[in-house]
């Protein structure tokens, strides 16, 4: 009964948020209560959220002060010459900057921490999304695919997590997965490229005014975005008014196989196609003269990140707080600055605090272990020999389902221990154990992910609806290429 209840709640869960029939927030404390009463929790159930939302405090604080921290390093203008140089190199070709963002979130990925790479993946990509009229989506699903890729490094947590439940050396799981690894961002690259062009014909069919793309005997020059009329939002949860100085321009030849790349421009007309966006050159919250302190600044936060010497919540409070005193002098500016982003901190707490009812009546239930234990028992002794690869598959929806700390410290001992009657180690599960993380970075019960779609003002359901099957695959090709050198085995 646990087991069909709590394969049911997460089904109920996922349709509902997909379908829009409930936001996020609400299922997320709707679903679980209904049926951890299904359950026989009773009036247990309050204790059991309230047992699981104290492990969601400091992620709540941390997310809280990141976003007060990042939406202000937007404000002073710290972004500004990343993003104007990513304009430079990328243009106004939308196939490039999807492209872009999956690289940029790839390489910020390898500081180890999902939360950082999405809140700096989103404060310099997603002013130009907005600006060149191309979906917040597209941005959420490739930074979601990179993140969940890189997230297999050692420091990452997962694979770290496998080799201490199997009491095995972490590089002994990491390095013989080099190559999937390369050969998942190779899909995630080619998933990006592929969303960038069904972006460039979107806009070009609906949106043809955006593009001034002269035709010339030796084909398209390129063009420069002639403006346009939009709501436009920021990182921070603020949305803008935004004119359109340039006019309409002519729409592009259905014959054309125009490529839309912008060409260099000089940095007042960059300006200009900045203006009433969150990067506004003329915004009156710039504070050039204090680009280098708060560049240093950042730079020491992401230090403490990285050296992990106090609590992470405590590291973004105290950059926060000399970020606004050195920035923001005046009591009054102070207190403007974090109801500002107000918007972005509601968004994402509520989330977080609202995901503490599905883990804590998942695990106060039993649900879980029982989930887990059912899934163990139905692999017959003839698949043996297939565990790795078994685990692999397993790997992929359990850990969208649970937390990694319940699937690497519950269920993974278990699944080594029976294939180790069939020749298969310890580091062989391992391996194929954290292959499912492209997919396990999607979960709603990461915090992550809900930061990202908080930030990108973007619906969780629309997120899963373009980024699920795809990190499904990515998965998938990692676990094969492990099978194909050897580093998951076959007993």
């Amino acid at each position: 009964m646990l087991v069909l209840l709590g394969f049911a709640m997460i089904a109920v869960f996922m349709v509902l948020i997909m379908t829009k029939k409930l936001t996020p927030v609400l299922a997320l404390i709707i679903v679980p209560t209904v049926f951890g009463l299904f359950a026989g929790a009773g009036l247990g159930i309050g204790d059991m959220v309230m047992d699981s939302m104290k492990s969601m405090t400091s992620t709540a604080a941390l997310l809280m002060f990141a976003i007060i921290y990042f939406g202000l390093m937007i404000d002073v203008g710290l972004f500004d010459p990343l993003v104007r140089f990513i304009l430079r190199k990328l243009g106004n070709d939308p196939a490039k900057v999807v492209l872009g963002t999956a690289i940029l979130a790839a390489a910020v990925s390898l500081d180890g921490d999902g939360s950082t790479t999405f809140i700096l993946t989103t404060a310099a990509m997603l002013p130009i999304y907005l600006r060149l009229k191309m979906s917040p989506v597209v941005l959420t699903c490739v930074a979601g695919l990179a993140n969940g890729t890189m997230n297999i490094v050692p420091w990452g947590g997962p694979t770290a997590r496998a080799a201490t439940a199997l009491k095995i050396d972490v590089n002994d799981v990491f390095v013989p997965m080099i190559p999937s690894l390369l050969a998942g961002i190779a899909v995630v690259m080619a998933f990006a490229w592929v969303l960038g062009l069904q972006e460039r014909n979107r806009l070009r069919a609906t949106h043809p005014e955006i593009w001034a793309v002269p035709e010339t005997a030796e084909g398209f020059d390129g063009g420069a975005p002639a403006g346009g009329s939009g709501s436009l939002g920021n990182a921070s949860g603020r949305g803008r008014k935004a004119g359109n100085p340039g006019g309409a321009a002519p729409a592009v030849g259905s014959s054309s196989v125009a490529v839309l790349e912008r060409a260099e421009a000089p940095a007042d007309a960059q300006d200009a196609g900045l203006a009433d966006t969150a990067l506004d050159p003329n915004r009156a919250t710039l504070r050039p003269r204090l680009f280098w302190f708060n560049l240093v600044l950042t730079v020491a936060v992401m230090g403490m990140l990285i050296a992990d010497l106090v609590p992470l919540p405590y590291v973004f409070m105290v950059g926060s707080a000399i970020a606004l005193l050195v920035n923001f002098p005046r009591v009054k500016d102070q207190a403007t600055q974090i109801v500002a982003h107000a918007p972005s901190i509601v968004a994402v707490v509520s989330m977080v605090m609202a995901a503490a009812v599905l883990t804590g009546v998942l695990t106060g239930t039993g649900m879980v272990e029982a989930m887990s234990a059912w899934l163990v028992q139905i692999i017959p002794s003839s698949m043996g020999p297939l565990m790795a690869v078994i685990t692999g598959v397993l790997s992929i929806p359990m850990t969208f389902f649970m937390s990694n700390d319940a699937f690497y410290f519950g269920v993974l001992p278990v699944l080594s221990e029976t294939a180790g009657h069939y020749g298969i180690s310890a580091a062989e599960m391992a391996r194929a154990s954290i292959t499912g993380q492209p997919f396990h970075m999607q979960s709603p019960l990461v915090p992550a992910i809900l930061l990202l779609v908080s930030l990108a003002k973007v619906d969780l359901g629309d997120h899963h609806k373009k980024v699920l099957w795809r990190s499904a695959v990515v998965s998938l090709v990692m676990l094969g290429i492990g099978m194909l050198t050897g580093a998951i085995g076959i007993g």
